[in-house]
Formats: structure tokens, C-alpha cells, sequence
């Protein structure tokens, strides 16, 4: 939860330049407060000024109605409200465009894509309640005790009572391996996921411990991918993987012996060029052995402390699901686009094209979240109006902001309206933005500047969700309905789940000499971009500029723990971080996010279009 703070002054922004301000870092930018009042910065200007709130919602009328809708976007941060993303979209659809993204698209959209091609479902397809069903646990490509604290809770309560974990991760995470106990902790190289899976799966294969039943009952094409494994030779594997073949075998053996296996996952798996690939290998691992749709077994993408499933189920989607869609148009009498729109990383590339001409960000730090740092400046810079909506400063305000830019501070959720704080709330905002675009007789937007107003909408308009509109009344959780299986029924056109073979892994080794494999990671101290404090207590380490890599590789270089060198990328350059030793997989090293996207560059997955965030090829330079 964001805490409240102090405001920053309105002379504040009188007394420092935008300048200034970059100097700052994440943490000091968020230590200066709470933002009291609209922003407002001009094209040339070197600082923002205040602008009143009805200066700020008439500005945003006059440029939006100037605007073709087909050449602007809509982002939606996963920390904002369920409300406000529904307005959002309602909003932005009405208005025209289709260019509609969360920034799911940075992080689980290969999930939910590799889900629904698989078995036909998007989400996790168990309860909290089976994490206690389950015997073993696998735990792939995440630190759930920075990132997941109720899930590390679970794990932890599930080591204490006998249960099997197995941690899959190129570092060695002391606090994942304090909390979870696991019965083995496999460091592979990064971006070995998909070869790693392969490998279990040909054991399986190969020896016969696939349950056939359940295969032939209830899934299809796993003959091709029987053929498809079996042509992988055990060479390939432990070479891509970096997992000897004695632990593969380990791991498979701790796997038969398990009778509910639950697959637990982060963003280790989901940002690489085949990120979407590493999703169906897991799902192809659970089928065979009949780990989904039952009790106490099934799959878990662990996405982070945010409400970012939430908001895309809202709509927030660049292609919204057509049934959706008819019944939003035939409750408002509408006619609404239709098209794909644009996912995040294609809006920026066409910002950078000189081919938007406004942005609406709904929270978040889009700045930063981008990959390819200088080419982020660039297309947001690019953007003739930008309309941000923030509580406090973050570097999506102060960075790519040649031109006209907006930011509306908001009252949190839990916030008093007080005089301290007495900023309008975010569906307050969204409301009235609408309202200054969309004629009454087409929609009310007003109407939805009362959470009441959006629930009821919310349950007429979104499958699942009928009880929400009781909610205020009976004080009860709500919970989304249908996202469960806990039966072998999946929604697929043949009704079974389906085996993908792997088509965008490469089974070669792409790194050269003197080059190594980057991933990055969160702190303990950090919310999303947020950073809170620059102390990781997990990892010992007292600031964020550190190059976290194995003893032997610092040895190979012929430098020592707390030397200084560059980091650098075919993108950029990080400057002057230090070594710090560190139980990671030789040829690997580690950095933290987003302070790491310098070195990014634009390589996406092809499907999800998520960019290759944790496996970036490298080269250190000493000082």
C-alpha cells in the first residue's frame, strides 16, 4: 500500500527545474511527497507550474477533441483501481481508439497467451486453499520473498508440514531458500528455462512415466510433442539448460513421487524472446503427469503485488474480447472499433515514428518500464501532449517531456478527503476527463464519479461478476468467479489441452567469449518502479549500483569483489556498479530493474511482444 506523506509545496516546482529534478533518484523523487496540485509544463519550458484542476480538465478536453483517436493511447498502470480501469476503457472506446494496454504487457502477457493456447484459460487455474493440497511445489523463474508475500507465507507453511519444494533460478536466493526449505534449488543459465522443462519431460518420456490415460482422455497432439522431445538430444539440453544430467534426473524423480504438483512462476520465465515458449513447456510438463484440473494441483503464474489482472480484466486490452464488446454496445447503444489495437511496445516505437499525437497514462512509470532507455526518452518526448496521472513524482515526469505534458495528482483509496490531500480520486478524474469529451447523450459519464455507479456497471457488464453490485451492502470479499479447473475440462475447440511444441527457443548457445547473460531483478525495498529504500537486506547489500556475479567469473576477469566496472549492452552502457560476489550460475550476472533497461534493447517475444527484460547479452570493463 502507498503511504500517505507530506506535500510537496507548489513553490517547490517555482524554486527547482525539471534538471534538477532528473539529478534525483527513485527513492528521493518519491520522498518528496505527495504532489498537491495539477502540473502543468508547456513545450519549451524548463519547469512544471501549478494549473487548477478545471484549467487541467479543460486543457485535456480541447487537445483530446483536436486529436484523431487513432493516433493516441491508452495506458492503465496495475496499480490503479478496478473502477478507474473500466472508465478508462468504456472512456477511451466511446472516444474512438482501440490502443488500449496495461503494463500486463510487460510482464504476464506471455502467460495468459501460452495458457489460453494450451489448456484455454489465461489466469491461475487454482484456489489459495490448493497451495495446502499440494505435495510439491515448483517454484520457477521467481523470489517470492521480495516480490509474492502471501505465496512465500503459503510456501513456507508447506515446507513446515512436509510438502516438497523445488526452486528453479540462475541465483541462489538465501531468503527464498530460509523461507521455502526446498527439497532441491536447481541453478540453470538464463534463459534455460525451455531446455530445462524439454529435459524433465524426455525423462518422463523416455522412460515411461507419463499418465497415458489421462493423455489420451483428455489432451491432444501429444504424440507430435512425444517426437518433437525425442529428437532433442540429452547434449542440447544440459548444454542450454546448464543443468547436469544427474540433476535433471533428481528433479524428474521428485516430480513422479508427487501425486498434486502445483507450478508456481514468475517473470524469470516470461521475459525472453521465447518467454510465451517457457509457459507451454511448463504446461506441457503438468499434462503429462495429469497436473491440472483437479484439486491441489494445477498452474500459478505469479504475478506481481499489483492489481494488474485485475485491470486487464477490467478491459484493459488493446483487442477486447467480443463478447465484452457486443454487450457494451448494446447496453449503451453503441457502435465502437473493433480493430487490434497497438501493444505497449508498438505504441512506443510509433511514438518514436512521429506517429502518436497524445498519451493518457493512468499511473505507473512508463518512462522507465520501457526498455532501451534512450530510445524511450526519445518516443515519449516525441509525443505532443501527455496527460499522467500520479501521486507522486516518478521519472516518466521528468523524462521524455519535450513537449506538452499534464500530471493530475490523485487521493489514494484509503486517503480521508482532508485539506492536506484534497486531490480528487481517480475515478473522480476519469470521470470528469470522459465528461469533457463524450456528450451526455451518449454516455453519463458522470454518473461514474460514485463507486456504487461503477459496480453496478461492473455487473452488468463483465462476465462473473453479478454479486459485485451487492457489495457495498453486504461488506463481503468479492471473488471472481470461473477461473478455476478443477476438473479435466478445458475450454479449447476440441474441448482437451493442447501440447505446444517450442518454436521460438534457439538450441544453440548464443553467448561468445567475454560476454555474459543478463537478468534483472527487484529489491526487497521496491514496489513495481517504486523504490522505497536502496538497502536489499536479503542480499546484504547496502546500495542499488551493484553487479551481482559467481566468485569464479570475478576470478576469470582478474578483478575482486567491490571492484568498479561498466556494464555494457548493444543498447548502453550502466556506469560504474560494483561487484559483489554472489551464488549465481557462472556466465550469468544480475542487476536490478528498472536502473538495468539501459541495457535492454527492443527484442521481444514474437507472440506476446513482452521485451527480453532478464536475458541480455553483456560485456564488463573495468575501471
Amino acid at each position: 500500500m502507498q503511504a500517505i506523506t507530506e506535500s510537496i509545496p507548489e513553490q517547490f516546482f517555482e524554486n527547482n527545474t525539471i534538471e534538477d529534478l532528473k539529478k534525483l533518484s527513485a527513492k528521493q523523487l518519491n520522498d518528496l511527497g505527495r504532489i498537491a496540485s495539477p502540473l502543468y509544463k508547456k513545450e519549451g519550458a524548463q519547469s512544471y507550474s501549478a494549473i487548477s484542476y478545471e484549467d487541467a480538465i479543460n486543457l485535456i478536453g480541447k487537445k483530446l477533441k483536436q486529436a484523431d483517436p487513432n493516433k493516441g493511447f491508452f495506458y492503465a498502470s496495475g496499480r490503479s483501481s478496478n473502477e478507474a480501469a473500466l472508465i478508462l476503457q468504456i472512456f477511451a472506446r466511446v472516444y474512438g481508439c482501440n490502443h488500449i494496454i496495461n503494463c500486463s504487457n510487460y510482464c504476464h502477457k506471455a502467460s495468459g497467451l501460452a495458457l489460453n493456447s494450451t489448456i484455454g484459460t489465461g489466469p491461475s487455474t487454482i484456489r489459495y486453499q490448493d497451495l495446502e493440497k499440494a505435495d510439491l511445489i515448483f517454484v520457477l523463474g521467481a523470489n517470492p520473498t521480495s516480490n509474492h508475500p502471501r505465496f512465500i507465507k503459503a510456501l513456507s507453511e508447506h515446507s513446515q508440514k512436509g510438502g516438497d519444494v523445488i526452486i528453479v533460478n540462475p541465483s541462489l536466493e538465501s531468503s527464498l531458500e530460509e523461507f521455502a526449505s526446498p527439497a532441491h534449488y536447481c541453478q540453470l543459465h538464463v534463459g534455460g528455462d525451455t531446455a530445462l522443462l524439454t529435459g524433465i519431460s524426455k525423462y518422463l518420456i523416455e522412460n515411461q512415466y507419463c499418465d497415458m490415460k489421462f493423455l489420451e482422455d483428455f489432451c491432444d497432439d501429444y504424440e507430435d510433442y512425444f517426437k518433437f522431445v525425442k529428437s532433442i538430444s540429452w547434449e542440447t539440453i544440459t548444454k542450454i539448460s546448464g543443468v547436469k544430467m544427474d540433476e535433471i534426473e533428481k528433479i524428474s524423480s521428485i516430480y513422479l513421487n508427487s501425486k498434486n504438483t502445483v507450478f508456481a512462476w514468475g517473470m524469470g520465465l516470461t521475459h525472453h524472446t521465447n518467454g510465451t515458449d517457457n509457459i507451454e513447456s511448463i504446461s506441457n510438463l503438468a499434462l503429462l503427469r495429469g497436473m491440472v484440473g483437479d484439486e491441489g494441483k494445477g498452474l500459478l503464474p505469479l504475478r506481481w503485488h499489483d492489481n494488474v489482472e485485475n485491470v486487464g480484466f477490467m478491459g484493459i486490452s488493446e483487442q477486447l474480447k467480443s463478447k465484452i464488446l457486443e454487450v457494451i454496445e448494446q447496453r449503451y447503444n453503441l457502435s465502437l472499433p473493433n480493430y487490434q489495437g497497438m501493444d505497449t511496445l508498438s505504441c512506443i516505437q510509433a511514438a518514436a515514428k512521429g506517429e502518436v499525437d497524445f498519451a493518457f497514462l493512468l499511473g505507473g512509470n512508463l518512462f522507465s518500464v520501457n526498455p532501451d532507455r534512450d530510445f524511450s526518452e526519445t518516443a515519449l518526448s516525441s509525443i505532443p501532449f501527455k496527460v499522467m496521472i500520479n501521486s507522486t513524482l516518478n521519472q516518466t515526469n521528468l523524462n521524455g517531456i519535450e513537449r506538452e505534458n499534464i500530471i493530475l495528482p490523485f487521493r489514494i483509496q484509503d486517503e480521508e478527503e482532508r485539506k492536506e490531500h484534497s486531490n480528487n480520486s481517480e475515478i473522480e478524474i476519469m470521470s470528469d476527463v470522459a465528461t469533457s469529451i463524450i456528450n451526455k447523450e451518449t454516455i453519463d459519464f458522470s454518473v461514474f464519479r460514485k463507486d456504487k455507479n461503477i459496480r453496478r456497471a461492473l455487473s452488468r457488464l463483465l462476465p462473473d461478476l453479478d454479486d459485485i453490485d451487492n457489495i457495498d451492502t453486504e461488506k463481503k470479499h468479492f471473488h471472481i468467479g470461473g477461473n478455476y479447473l478443477l476438473k479435466p475440462e478445458f475450454n479449447t475447440n476440441s474441448g482437451k489441452a493442447l501440447f505446444k511444441i517450442p518454436k521460438h527457443t534457439e538450441w544453440v548457445s548464443k553467448n561468445e567469449i567475454g560476454s555474459f547473460n543478463l537478468t534483472s531483478v527487484r529489491s526487497e525495498g521496491q514496489f513495481n518502479t517504486m523504490i522505497y529504500h536502496e538497502k536489499d537486506i536479503y542480499r546484504n547489500q547496502e546500495t542499488r549500483n551493484v553487479l551481482y556475479i559467481s566468485q569464479s567469473d570475478i576470478q576469470s576477469l582478474g578483478l575482486s569483489s567491490g571492484d568498479t566496472v561498466d556494464v555494457a549492452s548493444e543498447t548502453g552502457v550502466m556506469k560504474e556498479l560494483i561487484l559483489a560476489e554472489y551464488n549465481i550460475k557462472p556466465g550469468n550476472v544480475m542487476t536490478y530493474m528498472p536502473e538495468a533497461n539501459i541495457l535492454i534493447p527492443q527484442n521481444a517475444d514474437e507472440r506476446s511482444r513482452t521485451p527480453s527484460f532478464k536475458s541480455v547479452s553483456v560485456t564488463i570493463k573495468s575501471h
